[in-house]
């Protein structure tokens, strides 16, 4: 039985050991319960009208440590330990950039027709190779031509960075991870 969409609240997911948010999803109170009852995330999806554990099909739990209201109940915080990515693209967060998702989504999914299949496919010597070729050619970029040469070439070294990331199995989540432990420890 659908609930009343007066019924459904947001419910924020954070990831409760690095306070990144994961995730928006939608709770009704069965779904609340549950969540309450078992420990796990459950959320009612609008898109196919009825209660969903997270992870039931994909194995990508996440484990609640704190449910709380916002301040006048309308909202929900859901701080969770994950066991996975939370995006359905492989993504630690459904909120990473639009492009870590679109490869993402690629790398999953393998579309034919698509250069970031084709990228991965050839595995990740060749996506390495792509990504010291872009070095380069921003480098000289830099040094010899105008700003908008620059951030063309910028831009082709980020898209084939992420694809090497890709390739390896290695989340963009990990990267700021690391530059935000990088930024914390050193001093101020």
């Amino acid at each position: 039985m659908q609930p009343d969409s007066r019924a459904l609240r947001p419910a924020i997911v954070q990831d409760a050991v690095d306070g990144r948010v994961l995730m928006l999803a939608w709770m009704d109170p069965e779904a609340e319960d549950r969540t309450r009852s078992t420990g796990e995330a459950w959320f009612w999806s609008r898109s196919r009208q009825r209660l969903w554990r997270k992870g039931e099909t994909s194995g990508n739990t996440l484990a609640v440590e704190e449910l709380r209201d916002d301040c006048d109940g309308d909202a929900l915080l859901v701080r969770v330990r994950r066991a996975g990515p939370a995006c359905h693209t492989g993504a630690v967060s459904c909120f990473a950039p639009a492009l870590w998702r679109t490869v993402s989504e690629r790398a999953a999914e393998r579309p034919s027709g698509s250069y970031t299949a084709e990228l991965l496919e050839a595995g990740t010597g060749a996506c390495a190779r792509k990504v010291g070729e872009e070095a380069v050619e921003l480098a000289v970029a830099a040094l010899d031509e105008g700003d908008e040469r620059v951030i063309e070439e910028a831009a082709d070294l980020v898209y084939h960075l992420y694809v090497l990331l890709a390739s390896r199995g290695i989340d963009l989540a990990r990267v700021e991870d690391a530059l935000s432990d990088r930024a914390s420890s050193r001093p101020r």
